[in-house]
């Protein structure tokens, strides 16, 4: 997630603070407009830094750098080996290995860590789906797979294969490539 997409909505949901700034491609909103323009360039520009460990693709060297302590020790949990880009991320996942998951979700009785995904988990029962596509009007409930989905009308294939050269939108795509192509292991993880 880039600086400015902490000022979107979706990862405030309780937060009342007026979003006028509507991304047109995603659906997030922003408090402000610069937050909406540096938002928007991640959309259009070119992903020209590519981490060497997972091949995903950044437009800055601040936010490949970002992005690498996932692959350090830098934020690691201490119980299960996991590794995070930020110390925030880092703390809000250690809190699932206690077990304390205090939200519930009064359809289902699923429990959650946060007021925020039990939020989000609520749209599976409500059938909300706030995150429209502008070209062709099919819904989403997560903000993600509003952005997934728009890489069928732009063609963006981020993920590429650093031995053969094929691109895949997704990167479990990716990676089951690998596993199936390059890989002489069999059944793979």
């Amino acid at each position: 997630m880039t600086e400015a997409d902490s000022n979107d909505i979706t990862d405030h949901p309780h937060d009342d603070k007026p979003r006028p700034y509507l991304c047109t491609v995603c659906g997030k909103r922003f408090a402000q407009k610069a937050y909406l323009i540096f938002h928007g360039k991640l959309h259009t520009s070119v992903n020209a830094y590519s981490c060497t460990e997972c091949e995903k693709r950044f437009s800055t060297q601040r936010y490949l750098n970002r992005h690498m302590n996932a692959h350090s020790s830098r934020f690691k949990c201490t119980e299960c080996g996991k590794c995070f880009r930020d110390k925030d991320k880092l703390s809000k996942h250690s809190q699932v290995h206690p077990g304390e998951k205090p939200f519930e979700c009064t359809n289902c009785c699923k429990q959650f860590v946060t007021s925020s995904d039990l939020f989000l988990h609520s749209r599976i029962h409500s059938g909300e789906k706030p995150y429209k596509c502008h070209v062709c009007d099919k819904a989403f409930c997560y903000s993600f797979n509003l952005q997934t989905h728009m890489r069928v009308h732009t063609g963006e294939k981020p993920y590429k294969c650093s031995l053969c050269g094929k691109s895949y939108t997704q990167s479990g795509n990716l990676k089951l490539h690998k596993c199936h192509v390059h890989s002489n292991r069999r059944p793979c993880d």
